[in-house]
């Protein structure tokens, strides 16, 4: 018989909870906006110390005080006649700016293209301007639109950079808007109800506070260097996990109110689900940590900052969740309120048929569900993840990138954006000359001390500088392919110790780690999620077999989107990052699913038999991982509002693979 102490004690614990994840929520909430604070977006900060590129930006710093971003001035001409006549005025505009704020050391002067069409200058920036930067830009705006009958346009790493900014700004409250607006009409259309939805809400929120808090204080301390992707994929896992791990709870919630009261209710549903969604989350998370093996900063960041998000998504999902479900008890579902009738529901109508096929001939639905899967697979290599180009980078025509065409058509793409390369002073001369003769450069140049060509070589060290002009834009597959020969042909020089860097150098090194990080990680996350299910299962083929099945699924999807993203998005290449976090994501996140599964059927099994056990497993939580598929597909779409295609064409991947994951029949 209960004692009066324990029934205060079973209602004010729920109340202690949800006070003490109230105040979470009113102390932590303002970190998720303040997490862009400590966000960099600069890809140069993400490389591996060991890439050459970064070694030519340690000794760059030798050749100039301060470091320095480019902002390339474009003048073409109107009808008025050629631009090239106004060489001396556009030089005068440039000189102007001199000595104003943010301006860094001389200007150059205004270069005249062959066509005579259009000039060029460039001013260098002090890279630490920060939200300063769009001024700085405007003022070299005025002042260069100073020069009569021109056009003036902003190009170079600086537009960029103000253009990527201007995009990112707004990230928080935008992303998270779209993503709780999505997940609520899901849940609101699963539930038929109007509360539970809301509460789910609440749930995912305070865990995605609690984890922007953790997160700000590690890259607020430099423990991890946050950036605008790792940003937003935060937001989108932790509403996603959180909502995920919410539905099982939920559902077995459910299913105890139909024999008990709302107290043993919750009780008994969480002694049944709590092993599921920790073994999940610990799956999520050990599979998150693997990318800390990455050698490009922006990638090992995900690792710890996806870890906190799983944790906070589950510590809220089995604390606050259930604390506010014990307080509403059947309300929750209101107005579908469930009756205690003392028979358990026996699962969703559309379940039950798919479990009866399953049994009446499960061969032919593997067989045929594999069929379908290894067919998509096969196109899997076909998908070009070897970066995306500056005219492609925005959804939207930005005007850094209008700027970089117009420049484009006048002068060699590489324009304004050199190659770097680093070189032992004596082999000067050797050095120019053998990346003159490169295919794919259209010129070298050393860098003198007067800062005026011809003038006589700056030497630091017994190192000097050669600026190497590209024939293609900087951003471009023959870009990188010319510092591919450019490095092979230079370092062949006996004595020159010369280094290739640069913006194009950057994009080429980064491709390269991508593809060693992908071969390193991918058989270690498998490795590590088939020893949590054999801990989990106590079994090894059944382990294998469901690291099996989401490995083909991963392969199917990026063959799905291997096709879709050039046929139907109509975009030619994708982020080098999204294969390994595709991978990484929709193979944790599809085990996620198979152990929710699993764990249901071993429970059935033990009361009905291995057979009957895995049709009622299936009948049980074919519904909760639909929709857990279905939430977790909106929420990662819910990246395309942001007007970058590396995050368009990075959830284009997950929901397609979360809908299959929830559709594929893997109890056959």
């Amino acid at each position: 018989m209960m004692t009066a102490s324990s029934r205060w004690a079973r209602r004010l614990v729920p109340v202690l909870l949800l006070v003490a994840w109230l105040g979470i929520g009113g102390a932590f909430g303002p970190y998720a906006g303040k997490l862009g604070e400590v966000a960099v977006n600069d890809q140069a900060g993400f490389l591996p110390r060991s890439a050459e590129s970064t070694e030519v930006i340690e000794e760059q710093k030798a050749f100039r005080q301060d470091e320095t971003l480019p902002a390339i001035v474009l003048w073409t001409g109107d009808a008025d006649g050629p631009v090239g006549d106004r060489q001396p005025e556009a030089t005068r505009a440039l000189a102007s700016l001199v000595d104003t704020p943010g301006v860094v050391g001389r200007t150059s002067p205004a270069i005249p293209s062959e066509d005579g069409e259009a000039l060029q200058g460039v001013v260098q920036l002090d890279p630490g301007l920060g939200d300063g930067l769009p001024d700085a830009l405007e003022r070299i705006r005025t002042a260069a639109e100073k020069v009569p009958g021109t056009t003036v346009q902003l190009a170079g790493p600086a537009a960029t950079r103000a253009d990527l900014s201007d995009a990112f700004a707004g990230i928080d409250g935008l992303l998270l808007a779209v993503a709780l607006v999505t997940v609520l009409v899901i849940l609101v259309l699963v539930y038929r109800s109007v509360l539970l939805p809301l509460v789910i809400i609440v749930s995912s929120v305070l865990a995605l506070a609690l984890a922007c808090a953790v997160v700000y204080a590690l890259a607020d301390n430099d423990v991890v260097r946050v950036d605008g992707q790792v940003q937003g994929i935060l937001s989108i896992l932790v509403i996603g996990a959180a909502t995920d791990y919410a539905l099982l709870v939920t559902a077995r919630f459910r299913e105890e109110l139909a024999e008990h009261d709302r107290f043993t209710a919750m009780r008994s549903a969480l002694l049944r689900s709590w092993g599921a969604v920790v073994a999940s989350a610990a799956t999520v998370a050990l599979g998150l940590i693997a990318l800390l093996l990455s050698d490009l900063t922006n990638t090992r960041a995900l690792g710890p900052v996806g870890a906190v998000g799983i944790a906070c998504a589950v510590l809220s999902t089995l604390t606050f969740l259930p604390a506010v479900l014990v307080l509403l008890g059947r309300a929750a579902y209101w107005p579908a309120k469930p009756r205690a009738t003392g028979n358990r529901s026996t699962g969703d109508g559309v379940w039950r048929r798919v479990a009866s096929l399953v049994g009446r001939a499960p061969r032919k639905v593997w067989a045929l569900t594999l069929a379908a899967l290894i067919a998509c697979a096969a196109f899997a290599p076909t998908l070009d993840s070897k970066g995306v180009p500056l005219d492609e980078t925005f959804v939207n025509d930005a005007p850094s990138v209008a700027a970089q065409r117009t420049l484009s058509e006048h002068f060699p793409g590489g324009s304004g954006n050199p190659t770097v390369v680093i070189a032992a002073a004596d082999r000067l001369g050797r050095v120019v000359a053998v990346a003159e003769n490169t295919e794919g450069v259209a010129s070298a140049a050393g860098a003198t001390a007067s800062g005026r060509p011809g003038g006589e070589p700056l030497v630091v060290d017994g190192r000097v500088r050669v600026d190497v002009t590209l024939d293609s834009a900087a951003d471009s597959d023959a870009a990188k392919d010319t510092v591919a020969r450019l490095r092979t042909a230079l370092h062949d020089i006996p004595g020159a110790d010369a280094l290739v860097g640069g913006y194009t150098a950057q994009q080429y090194d980064t491709l390269r780690t991508a593809e060693r990080d992908r071969t390193l990680i991918v058989p270690v996350v498998l490795v590590v999620i088939f020893l949590v299910l054999t801990v989990l299962l106590r079994s090894l083929l059944m382990p294998a077999l469901l690291v099996a099945t989401v490995a083909v699924n991963f392969l199917a999807t990026i063959g799905v989107s291997a096709l879709v993203f050039p046929h139907v998005f109509g975009f030619t290449g994708t982020d080098p990052s999204v294969p390994l976090y595709g991978f990484v994501f929709l193979v944790a996140l599809g085990v996620d699913y198979n152990i929710f599964l699993m764990s249901r059927v071993r429970e059935e099994s033990l009361r009905h038999g291995a057979r009957q056990g895995v049709l009622r497993g299936l009948v049980s939580t074919g519904g909760v991982i639909t929709s857990a598929g279905v939430v977790l597909a909106a929420t990662f779409a819910a990246l395309g509002v942001i007007p970058l295609a590396f995050l368009h064409r990075s959830p284009s991947s997950s929901p397609s693979a979360s809908s299959s994951h929830a559709g594929r029949a893997l109890p056959a």
